[in-house]
């Protein structure tokens, strides 16, 4: 009875490795099939700046109309 319950213990001791797996050096390159919309969020991300900007214009002449 005791080696059946010390050969499973000793097969998942020895299953185990303390190392971790090589890291690969390069950059990974992003999935072909994502790069449409990682196009689309840089087009969105630099709208969106002219949209703050455009924004805050208004907000300043709301209040340039709304201080005289």
């Amino acid at each position: 009875m005791m080696k059946w319950t010390l050969i499973p213990l000793a097969l998942s001791l020895a299953a185990c490795d303390a190392t971790p797996p090589p890291q690969p050096k390069t950059a990974p390159t992003p999935n072909p099939v994502f790069q449409t919309q990682i196009q689309e969020m840089k087009k969105a991300r630099a709208v969106e700046g002219q949209v703050m900007d455009a924004a805050q214009a208004q907000r300043k002449q709301i209040d340039d109309a709304t201080q005289q």
